[in-house]
C-alpha cells in the first residue's frame, strides 16, 4: 500500500499499514534495527489514540517527532458539512484531499450505533429508486479516506482511545456511496485496518459489506474480508430487477442466488441479509412476497424490509404500511426474520438511498493530471 500525499505535499499517514508505515520510517531516517517497533507505536497512536499530530506521540523522542511532522501529517477530510437530524442521526459530508466528496452517517440506537460509510465518490450502478445512483461516477474512495470517515465519526464521539466496551459506535455497515465490490482492493484494505485489534479493533462479526450483486467478486469478499454480507435485492423476477436494479442485466437472479449459495462461512449464525425496498405497486405484491421466499429457500438469511425514503424527482413511491405489514407477515410465516427498517435521518437526507454529494466527474486529462 502506498501512503497519499495531501495537498501540503507531505504523505498522510492515515490509512497506511504496517508495512507502508514502516518504509515511511526508513524515509525518515529510522535504522532498520528499529523499524518493527516504531511502526507498531505509530499504529498504536493513529489507530488506538487517535492522535492529529505527531507531538502527541509521547514514547518517541523529540527529534524523531520533528522528522515525522516534516513529512508526514494525520489529516482528516474537511467536514464541509455537519447536520443533526431530529432523531439524533448525524451526517458529515466529507471534502477529501482533491476537493471531492462523499457523505457518511453515524444511526444511534438503543443496543448500537452504526456508522454507514461510502466506498465511491458516486455511483456505477444506477438504480432507479437511489438517489445515489443519479449522481455519475466520479471516482474510488481510497483505504485512506475509507478509514478516515470512521475516524471523524469517533472524533465527534469522543471515543478515543478506542474503548474495549461501551461504545458508541459499534457497527460499520458499507452501504453508503457507491458499490464496494467494485473498489474491492481499497475497501479490503481499510477493513482490514478497522478490524486489526491492536487498533481500532472491530470485529469482522460487527461489519457488514452491501453488494447490489457483483456476482465474481462475492466469493473472495466472503474469503478475503470475511465480513457479513448484504445483498440489495429489491425484486424477485428478473424483468423488475433489470429495471430498478441494472447490474441485474449482467449477473440476473439465478446467479446472484448461486453465489449467496455459496458464500464463504454462511450457516444460521452467519446469514445473509437481503435488502428489500418497498416501492408502491412495484415490487410489493404478495405474491412478489411468496415469491421471495421461494427465491431464498435453503439460505440463512434474513430480510430487511425498507419503506422507500423519496428525494426530490424520485419516480417511486413508499408502499403503503398495511402492505408493507402484510408483506412481512407472509415472510415471516416461512420462518425468515423480516424487520421493517425504520427510517433514520430522512430530514437530513441521510436515511438509505437519500445519499449524494455535489462532486463531478473529471476529465480524463485531470485524472491523469
Amino acid at each position: 500500500m502506498q501512503a497519499a500525499e495531501n495537498v501540503t505535499g507531505r504523505v498522510n499517514l492515515v490509512g497506511a499499514d504496517r508495512a507502508t508505515l514502516a518504509a515511511c520510517l526508513a524515509q525518515a531516517g529510522v535504522p532498520e534495527r528499529q523499524l518493527r517497533m516504531r511502526a507498531q507505536q505509530l499504529w498504536h497512536w493513529i489507530y488506538f489514540r487517535g492522535v492529529q499530530d505527531f507531538d502527541s506521540m509521547s514514547n518517541m523522542a523529540k527529534p524523531l517527532r520533528a522528522a515525522l511532522a516534516e513529512r508526514f501529517s494525520l489529516a482528516r477530510p474537511e467536514i464541509a458539512s455537519e447536520q443533526l437530524s431530529v432523531d439524533g442521526t448525524r451526517k458529515w459530508l466529507l471534502r477529501f484531499a482533491d476537493g471531492k466528496e462523499a457523505e457518511t452517517v453515524f444511526i444511534p440506537e438503543e443496543d448500537r450505533g452504526t456508522l454507514c460509510v461510502s466506498s465511491q465518490v458516486g455511483c456505477t450502478l444506477n438504480c432507479r429508486f437511489c438517489h445515489t445512483g443519479t449522481q455519475l461516477m466520479v471516482r474510488n474512495l481510497t483505504p485512506a479516506e475509507i478509514v478516515a470517515q470512521l475516524m471523524v465519526a469517533r472524533d465527534a464521539l469522543g471515543e478515543w482511545p478506542s474503548p474495549p466496551d461501551g461504545r458508541k459506535l459499534t457497527n460499520i455497515v458499507m452501504m453508503g456511496m457507491g458499490e464496494p465490490l467494485y473498489n474491492f482492493d481499497n475497501v479490503k484494505a481499510a477493513l482490514h485496518i478497522v478490524m486489526d485489534n491492536e487498533g481500532i479493533a472491530l470485529s469482522r462479526r460487527r461489519i457488514t459489506l452491501s453488494t447490489a450483486g457483483v456476482v465474481p467478486m462475492m466469493a473472495r469478499c466472503g474469503e478475503e474480508i470475511g465480513t457479513n454480507l448484504a445483498v440489495s435485492l429489491h425484486a424477485v423476477r428478473d424483468d423488475i430487477r433489470d429495471e430498478i436494479v441494472p447490474i441485474n442485466r449482467k449477473y440476473p437472479l439465478a446467479e446472484l442466488m448461486a453465489a449467496c449459495r455459496n458464500y464463504p462461512g454462511l450457516s444460521n449464525a452467519r446469514r445473509i441479509t437481503f435488502e428489500y425496498v418497498m416501492l408502491k405497486g412495484v415490487n410489493d405484491s404478495l405474491a412478489d412476497a411468496r415469491e421471495l421466499v421461494r427465491l431464498i429457500r435453503g439460505i440463512p438469511a434474513k430480510i430487511n424490509l425498507i419503506p422507500f425514503n423519496a428525494w426530490p424527482g424520485a419516480p417511486y413511491e413508499c408502499s403503503d404500511w398495511e402492505q408493507i405489514e402484510a408483506f412481512a407477515e407472509i415472510v415471516n410465516r416461512a420462518g425468515y426474520a423480516s424487520p421493517v427498517r425504520t427510517p433514520r435521518g430522512r430530514d437530513i437526507m441521510a436515511a438509505c438511498g437519500q445519499l449524494k454529494s455535489a462532486s463531478q466527474r473529471q476529465r480524463k486529462s485531470e485524472v491523469a493530471a
